[in-house]
């Protein structure tokens, strides 16, 4: 806390009309302790006399009456009942100044923020350290002023410091601290904490002196003159100048202090006019939240407002009126956050935690302005306020959006006065919209006050038939409001204190949902027939309470389960009286004491089983998936926090029963139900909470347990035509949307849930196959994203093979099915994981057994594609593992070859460009099927296979030991090949060296025959001349054919076929070089020379290529002599 240290001005002025001097004139000014004579009876008595009347009036005095009143209603106030009102002026609760001095009542702020905080180093616990080692001295206590000094003993860094702290009180409330710390919080320091707690605990050494104009009233002349001039002696370094100041203006008659008829008095207490409340640095509030903000979420930033939310609930419970005060300075600097205006200018949303801060800010306005006992100037003021942040552009509306986004084409709401609204004319609505709304509540209404503040009416009148009965069949008072608005009130009374009456409104409420709910499955089961044969259903909940801004399951179920653990604190004050203007503040007894609220109980019904109920209702409720990221992102959060709640309550006989009542209630709920026989298209997935019924019911209703879960699989927002439950959708609407997804953000979360209800049951179901089918139905019919169905192909396959115990085989089934499933989905679309899910399934098929690797390779064109078929499956079922782990003998080894060989041949004839290479591979044991195989890639050879391929093809053959037919396919290859005069870096160069060298090693009539297509096909000098050289290198035939002899002679190059190639080769040569020259940089010259160079090499091989050389140089210089610098290097190197 910015703790100031020069005291403010006093707020009001002292002085005695027709005081008497002479009564006092020479009479000491002296004190006494705060329990010293004239205490009386009083709280710091240890004695068990009976209270005085003096104490017991005293302290209600200075609970309630501002000190000015009491002197104005009295001429004189006796000096005793003076120094009994000043001391019972103190406050006298710990509790308070904890609050005020650490985030949580008790300083618990490390089980509440998540971090480890030292205690220690809490202001509470610091000042509560301080006090008791001694460190607080000099108290003393000037009417409703309390001063000492507090010694922070010295530390290893900073030497020891005696901090000076004054407090003001009034009415047991601390209104203003000082401190020497200099410390800066929105919190008292340690040292406040300190002299504070010596007040309290120790009110008898506590030296306590009426206010100090009382004691100068009591002075004469020479007294006052005598303490005026010692004080200046005293101080007259700080004091002196203020004092002649004061003096000049006193000695003017005109001065504006001689004008006003008293003087201030720090020490007086409060004026009639003062609010009593107690300190809150106003100033720091703002630039702590200011400072949070501005760190963006990080440094734990979100987390330290969410304490000051907390900090607000607090002084809200404690019926502080600083938790009005407090949330109106943080909402202004939220409003002045100047990311605001930034995002909404961008079009991007504000972070998720940002939002869920937001939202915490509006749920707490509505707990303020719903406060029972507020005035209503007070609330006037609060509505004006919260119209005015309303009205601001960048104020962040309640769904998240910034009302840039598209309308929700697929949101066919029932038409109607709020129906089908597009988000162009719906009214947007801010965080502040239904606090404004509330403002127009009131609790007058008598029905409400029974339920709050009486047991049962005298005389009731049941009408069963009537909708809206104050009753249900049992006299138990029903409560008949908008849900959500309905649990706000029961928000508000428990934020503000009233625990007792928050929990009766609940259990009025909670009973109404149940008569509802009984109600609702009658009608349905009433109508039945015609509705199911219409196929009709409609949303008869247009606001989801779960997720719904104002968690109204939530506060129902936290409301019901505090009380039946006995959370709330009950030490604020009882019952509310709605017909006075102020609230009772009678103690509370605790709540497991509250016999009047047992009386709306089933007979052993219990709190804890009235909350479970609650949360089973709301989250079975059929409700629509809302617009926009963030109301369907807090959908989803706001279902699993509820569940992760319920799944911390043990279940016991009792809650077993609730749970079959509720799963019977949901299954023939009809549209009231999200499992319901018939759902509406877009209604929010019930599968998280499906999970959580299954999970619950199995151990003691397996088939309650799955008709839930098998109901829920259902998501028929993703069927491409709607069900037959959604013939009231209008088709116009289905019509415009592009594909059949509406703008369900959460979508894939949703999808992974399904998923996840589906592989729980799937493990729920092992070992019993009528169970595994009815599941393996489900998934089939109800998932619709490969990936997801792979996962649980996965699982199923991991829960059937695991180590300690043998392989179920019904579930190795439906891990397969599920696997061809997946295949058959993935088949026509690009996956990135295809070839893992190829892989997978062969693995599950070998662990099923030799009859599923030979079905799927039976059906395989509609499994995979011919690629996957033989590079992948045939090759895998084919190696040694597969048959070592199968155990196959000789005969079932052939038949799987076989249909491997069969597969191999159907892919090569369907893609002999990929599939060639593996059939001739998995054929090579079977001379037919080899055969085959060959012929079908010679007759794809001329039309659709690449010269690549082919050259694979061929050196596959080489090495196989098929030199004629891989010179054939070499052949054939060439004839596909084009290199160019400047590809000399091509990757095919390789191949046509093979070629070559395969030719030339096989005889000169191969030669002969493939040196006309290279010349056709090569174009590039530098590759010719590689061949040539090679050829004349060795004799062809080196590898004998059909037992013939080499001669062992060396080709001439002026005969057929080396001729040929040595002329193209120098054309190439000629060519190259006058392309090259058409564009050459000087930096290329050198590199041009050597390459003339390597030309000349090659001209020289012919009989006149010296001549032809020196012909083609001759030329070069004729024809680009322009290129001076290039020519003078030609002759210098060439002549």
């Amino acid at each position: 806390m910015a703790e100031r240290v020069q005291q403010p001005p006093a707020k009001r002025l002292c002085c005695r009309p027709g005081y008497s001097t002479t009564c006092r004139q020479g009479q000491r000014a002296g004190g006494t302790v705060c329990g010293g004579s004239g205490s009386g009876q009083g709280g710091s008595s240890k004695t068990q006399s009976p209270e005085s009347l003096l104490d017991i009036a005293a302290r209600k005095v200075a609970e309630k009456w501002p000190f000015q009143r009491v002197e104005e209603r009295f001429e004189r106030i006796p000096e005793p009942v003076q120094r009994r009102i000043v001391y019972w002026s103190f406050p006298r609760s710990e509790r308070e100044i904890c609050m005020y001095s650490s985030f949580n009542t008790g300083g618990e702020e490390s089980a509440t923020s998540g971090e480890n905080v030292d205690e220690t180093r809490l202001p509470f616990r610091r000042g509560i350290a301080l006090l008791e080692s001694g460190c607080v001295d000099n108290v003393l206590q000037v009417g409703f002023h309390l001063s000492g000094t507090v010694t922070e003993p010295a530390t290893t860094s900073e030497p020891e410091m005696v901090c000076s702290v004054a407090i003001s009180f009034d009415r047991c409330k601390i209104t203003s601290v000082t401190c020497g710390c200099g410390n800066k919080d929105i919190f008292y320091c340690a040292h406040v904490v300190a002299l504070s707690l010596y007040r309290v605990r120790r009110p008898e050494q506590v030296k306590l002196h009426l206010p100090i104009s009382e004691t100068l009233f009591q002075m004469n002349r020479d007294q006052l003159q005598k303490f005026v001039q010692y004080l200046i002696t005293v101080h007259h370094t700080e004091v002196l100048p203020t004092a002649q100041k004061l003096a000049d203006e006193i000695l003017s008659q005109n001065s504006e202090i001689n004008q006003v008829h008293g003087a201030p008095d720090p020490t007086a207490g409060a004026s009639v006019d003062d609010e009593n409340c107690w300190h809150l640095d106003e100033e720091q509030v703002q630039e702590q939240v200011k400072l949070f903000l501005s760190q963006g979420g990080y440094h734990g930033s979100g987390k330290q407002l969410n304490l000051l939310f907390s900090k607000v609930r607090e002084m809200l419970k404690m019926r502080d009126s600083n938790g009005a005060r407090m949330l109106t300075l943080i909402t202004e600097q939220f409003m002045a956050d100047p990311r605001l205006a930034l995002w909404r200018q961008q079009g991007t949303t504000m972070t998720d935690k940002y939002r869920q801060l937001w939202d915490e800010l509006g749920a707490l306005w509505m707990c303020i302005v719903l406060n029972p006992h507020c005035k209503p100037e007070q609330k006037a003021a609060w509505l004006r306020q919260l119209k005015k942040w309303n009205s601001v552009d960048v104020c962040p509306l309640e769904d998240g959006n910034h009302g840039n986004e598209l309308p929700n084409l697929t949101n066919a709401l029932p038409q109607g006065a709020h129906g089908n609204q597009d988000s162009g004319t719906r009214p947007h609505r801010t965080v502040f919209t239904r606090a404004i709304e509330a403002c127009d509540l009131h609790w007058q209404d008598s029905h409400l006050q029974h339920i709050i503040n009486d047991d049962l009416y005298t005389n009731y009148c049941y009408h069963d038939n009537t909708e809206n009965s104050l009753f249900d069949s049992r006299g138990w008072l029903l409560w008949h409001e908008h849900v959500p608005t309905a649990c706000a009130r029961v928000d508000a009374l428990r934020s503000h204190g009233y625990p007792r009456e928050a929990l009766r409104l609940a259990i009025a409420i909670v009973n109404t949902l149940r008569r509802q709910q009984q109600k609702q499955l009658e009608l349905f089961r009433n109508h039945k027939k015609d509705l199911l044969h219409k196929g009709v259903t409609s949303i008869t909940n247009l606001e989801g309470w779960v997720g719904h801004p104002l968690d109204p399951i939530g506060t129902l179920f936290s409301t019901l389960m505090e009380t039946g653990r006995g959370d709330e604190d009950s030490s604020q004050g009882g019952f509310l009286d709605f017909s006075a203007s102020t609230m009772s503040s009678s103690k509370h007894s605790e709540l497991h004491l509250f016999p009047s609220t047992r009386r709306f109980l089933e007979e052993g019904e219990s709190y804890l089983a009235l909350a479970v109920e609650t949360a089973l209702m709301g989250l079975g409720q059929q409700r629509i998936m809302p617009d926009g990221l963030y109301a369907q992102e807090k959908v989803c959060r706001n279902e699993e926090h509820l569940i992760a709640k319920l799944q911390e309550v043990d279940l016991d006989d009792t809650l077993v029963k609730i749970f079959r009542k509720q799963a019977v209630f949901l299954l023939e709920g009809g549209p009231y139900s999200g499992l319901g026989e018939l759902i509406y298209r877009e209604s929010v997935p019930m599968h998280t909470f499906a999970k959580y019924l299954f999970t619950c019911l199995l151990p003691h209703d397996a088939e309650l347990a799955y008709k839930i879960a098998l109901r829920a699989m259902r998501l028929p927002v993703l069927e491409s035509t709607a069900p037959s439950g959604d013939m009231s959708r209008p088709h116009h609407i289905v019509s415009v949307v592009p594909n059949r997804y509406p703008r369900w953000f959460t979508l894939s979360h949703i999808e992974s849930q399904q998923c996840e209800l589906a592989s729980t049951m799937l493990t729920a179901a092992k070992g019993d196959a009528r169970r595994l089918e009815t599941v393996l139905e489900s998934i089939q019919k109800n998932i619709h994203s490969s990936s997801h169905i792979f996962k649980l192909a996965q699982d199923a396959f991991k829960i059937a093979t695991l180590m300690d115990s043998l392989p179920d085989i019904t579930l190795l089934k439906v891990s397969l099915e599920l696997g061809l499933q997946v295949m058959r989905m993935t088949l026509s679309t690009l996956n990135w994981r295809r070839r893992e899910m190829v892989r997978w399934l062969v693995t599950c098929a070998t662990e099923v057994g030799v009859y599923a690797l030979d079905s799927i390779m039976q059906s395989w064109f509609t499994l995979f594609t011919p690629t996957e078929a033989t590079s992948i499956v045939a090759t895998t079922v084919m190696s040694n593992s597969t048959i070592v782990r199968l155990h196959l003998d000789c005969h079932q080894q052939e038949n799987l070859a076989s249909s491997a060989r069969t597969l191999a041949l159907q892919c090569a004839m369907k893609d002999p460009q990929n599939c060639a290479l593996s059939a001739l591979t998995l054929c090579e044991k079977d001379h037919i099927a080899f055969e085959t195989a060959y012929q079908i890639v010679l007759d794809a050879a001329t039309t659709g296979m690449s010269y690549t391929q082919l050259f694979t093809i061929a050196r596959y053959m080489e090495h196989r030991g098929y030199p004629m037919r891989a010179y054939k396919l070499a052949t054939l290859a060439m004839a596909h090949l084009n290199l160019s005069y400047n590809q000399d870096t091509h990757p095919a160069i390789n191949d046509v060296l093979w070629a070559c060298a395969l030719s030339h090693s096989l005889g000169k009539n191969e030669l002969a025959a493939i040196i006309p297509l290279v010349v056709k096909s090569v174009k590039c000098a530098t590759v010719l001349s590689d061949i040539l050289r090679r050829c004349t290198l060795t004799t062809p035939g080196m590898v004998a054919l059909h037992s013939r002899r080499n001669s062992g002679k060396l080709m001439s190059l002026d005969k057929a076929p080396l001729r040929q190639l040595l002329d193209a080769t120098i054309g190439a040569y000629i060519n190259t070089t006058h392309s090259r020259l058409t564009h050459i940089s000087p930096r290329h010259y050198s590199e041009f020379i050597e390459f003339l160079s390597k030309a000349r090499e090659t001209f020289l091989m012919a009989h006149d290529g010296h001549i032809q050389f020196t012909q083609f140089i001759d030329n070069l210089k004729q024809i680009y002599k322009g290129k001076k610098k290039l020519m003078m290097l030609v002759r210098e190197r060439f002549g």
